[in-house]
């Protein structure tokens, strides 16, 4: 009887629902963000939808209190989470705000499907997440898909190219490094990055010659970005944990095809071949991510961490005094070496080398 991870739940319903949820959201998004354009200038747009994120979510952290049973971020996370912020946060808006005063829409919509590209090659080469051809193959169709989508014509590639290239080399360095910090409060995590890029895109785009909105447009442009940046960051974040970055990346990827599906109901956009030949694309794809079944005998070595968990397999720790009782729970625990075969995937016990 193969062992259960994390707890009573299979990881993979777990990760690619939040993983699912995040493209969901950011994907509607998009078309919503679409309709606030009118009124808002793109530049202070941007920076009120991060905007809306940091504070939503550090509201909900505040009205949560200490009822919650997520491991809160430690000085060791402090590294990775700066970097993701200093990449994510301002590197990468950026570079694409940049990129976006001397490119086409058409051309920017194509370059940024690379953010996929680019984090699974990081997460594959650089951070040595394992990988095989099923996986590599469901990537590309995810990622074609949103090409398919975001294609609209022959426009060519503008001298802005490469500033947006850069924007999703920043992105997708910043999945892979928050990656590292994902067994904190996702809450927390995506909060912190959130109140990190209002404020700089913001400024960027008030600079820029921008103005705020009236009243109904601000908090139109701030729920929008709760709910689509700063919600949709959460789930990613807490897909990171279970999926891996590179597998998390691939089901976000999913995004733009979401985007185009709310458009269809909402702003009434016609529909053409492109847009079902984008969902057999990408339905394959996640199918190929789905039906992934990987199994081998592996080792863990001693590791010392916090986060939410049961005691599954993989946690099988001596309790103290002062450790809280119940599960699911949050506390600093041990994990001794081990070594076993079960089904698994890249999350935050097994980043074993292949």
């Amino acid at each position: 009887m193969e062992p259960r991870i994390e707890g009573r739940r299979n990881p993979l319903p777990v990760g690619v629902g939040a993983a699912l949820a995040a493209a969901v959201l950011f994907g509607a998004s998009t078309p919503l963000a679409k309709l606030l354009v009118g009124q808002v200038a793109p530049l202070v747009l941007a920076g009120l939808l991060y905007l809306g994120s940091g504070t939503g979510l550090g509201l909900a952290c505040l009205v949560r209190g200490q009822r919650g049973t997520e491991a809160r971020l430690r000085r060791a996370d402090a590294p990775w989470l700066a970097g993701a912020v200093l990449f994510g946060g301002a590197l990468g808006p950026a570079l694409l705000m940049t990129g976006l005063l001397r490119t086409t829409a058409a051309s920017a919509s194509l370059l940024l499907n690379m953010e996929g590209v680019f984090t699974a090659l990081l997460a594959w080469h650089v951070f040595h997440e394992n990988f095989d051809r099923r996986i590599a193959a469901g990537m590309a169709l995810i990622v074609a898909g949103g090409v398919l989508l975001s294609w609209q014509g022959s426009a060519g590639i503008s001298p802005g190219a490469l500033a947006i290239l850069g924007a999703c080399l920043c992105w997708a360095i910043d999945n892979n490094l928050t990656q590292r910090v994902s067994a904190a409060d996702p809450l927390a995590v995506a909060g912190i990055k959130g109140a990190v890029a209002g404020p700089v895109n913001l400024g960027i785009g008030l600079a820029a010659g921008g103005a705020l909105p009236e009243a109904p447009g601000l908090l139109a442009s701030l729920l929008v970005g709760f709910l689509g940046c700063g919600v949709s960051l959460a789930c990613f974040v807490a897909a990171l944990r279970h999926l891996g970055t590179a597998r998390t990346g691939a089901y976000f990827s999913t995004a733009p095809f979401v985007g185009a599906a709310v458009s269809l109901l909402v702003l009434r956009e016609p529909v053409g071949t492109a847009f079902w030949m984008a969902a057999l694309l990408m339905g394959a794809g996640v199918w190929l991510h789905l039906t992934e079944r990987h199994t081998h005998e592996h080792a863990h070595g001693h590791l010392e961490h916090s986060h939410r968990h049961v005691h599954d397999a993989h946690h099988r720790h001596a309790h103290g005094p002062d450790d809280p009782e119940g599960e699911p729970h949050t506390h600093h625990h041990v994990h001794l070496p081990l070594t076993h075969s079960h089904a698994h995937y890249p999350d935050i016990h097994h980043r074993h080398r292949h």
